[in-house]
């Protein structure tokens, strides 16, 4: 039996592979070939997932004035980027977005507010807001919010949220050179409270920020220790205005190994393409739904994303877009304009290109 034959068994079993292990799927391309993660990572997706994609769109609900100091975020507190800040969104509106989201072949909808987190009155709000669109939309629902105890924990529970995000962003060692208002307790402290009151977890973390692959590994391994469902696995953006402005060294290799290395040490998690796939993955983004099953699109916080070309190559690998367990399907007039472009596009050679000497 081979090591990468090992690592699958184990990871069916649902046991995991040691660190040193994890670190070399991210670190060595003799030993571990990306073709070779891609078919072994799938096997283990297969097991839980099949060939479902589930679809996330994600509503910044309300943008900038943070007063926090996260290096890689454009609306911190000490960051120079040009973003559109603005208060919270009217519920009408945010109402209306989880409708779109929800016919774009979203499964579930996801309501980001900035800030270090919410007062009680903005607890309540989102409350009923939660209620209203679980009232109109047959969609899941997430928030992210920020920190949170587990008073409004429960309040958001009571209201059905299915969900809560707070991302860990990066390992215990590594957290405080990429934030110092808030600490990596502060964030287990959340996901506790939203845990404690029945509230499945969505958490995940950022790579390329000068993070080593054992800090990858490491919070792989912490994920996998809070029994998260939901991992959103983000590749940086180098936002202009952020501490981390132009920091760029990711390689979609790494990326799919990063990927698969998840895929192994979360086998039965909603393993996500989150931030920075179109960057960073570039022409290897359908690769990537090998180990994960799910992604965002149509935008993040503050950067544009793709939308109609995913879903057409989702549905041309061969996948099948999830949405309450049945199978989501697109646009019949959107596929015909896609076939009529192309046919425009088809374009036949001419001499010159065909004979260049006979020109």
């Amino acid at each position: 039996m081979t090591i990468l034959q090992d690592i699958v068994q184990n990871s069916l079993a649902g046991k995991l592979s040691s660190k040193e292990t994890c670190v070399a799927l991210l670190e060595s391309s003799d030993d571990f070939l990306v073709p070779d993660l891609l078919q072994a990572a799938y096997s283990v997706r297969k097991a839980t997932w099949g060939n479902r994609v589930r679809v996330h769109m994600l509503n910044n609900a309300q943008n900038g004035s943070c007063p926090e100091d996260c290096k890689y975020c454009p609306q911190a507190n000490n960051a120079k980027s040009d973003i559109a800040g603005y208060p919270m969104k009217g519920d009408q509106e945010i109402i209306d977005e989880a409708k779109r989201a929800y016919s774009s072949g979203a499964y579930r909808y996801c309501m980001v507010f900035s800030g270090r987190g919410p007062r009680k009155k903005r607890v309540e709000r989102m409350a009923g807001l939660i209620k209203d669109i679980k009232k109109e939309v047959p969609v899941e629902v997430c928030l992210s919010a920020g920190l949170l105890d587990e008073e409004d924990a429960k309040v958001l529970k009571d209201a059905g949220l299915d969900r809560y995000n707070h991302n860990l962003n990066t390992s215990k060692d590594y957290y405080k050179k990429i934030c110092s208002t808030h600490t990596y307790e502060d964030r287990l402290q959340t996901l506790s409270a939203a845990s404690g009151a029945g509230i499945k977890l969505c958490s995940g973390f950022i790579a390329g920020m000068k993070e080593s692959p054992s800090d990858l590994v490491d919070v792989a391994f912490e994920l996998k220790d809070l029994n998260v469902a939901s991992v959103p696995v983000n590749f940086l953006i180098p936002i202009k205005g952020t501490a981390l402005e132009g920091i760029s060294h990711l390689t979609p290799n790494f990326c799919l190994r990063l990927l698969c290395m998840m895929r192994f040490v979360l086998p039965k998690a909603e393993i996500r393409m989150a931030a920075g796939r179109e960057l960073h993955l570039k022409g290897n983004q359908i690769l990537g739904l090998f180990p994960a099953n799910s992604l965002f699109i149509d935008g993040y916080l503050n950067v544009r994303g793709e939308y109609q070309s995913m879903i057409t190559q989702i549905e041309d690998a061969g996948f099948k877009i999830e949405q309450e367990g049945t199978s989501f399907k697109a646009d019949k007039n959107t596929a015909q304009t896609q076939k009529t472009q192309l046919k425009d596009t088809v374009k036949l050679k001419d001499q010159k290109a065909l004979h260049p000497t006979l020109s």
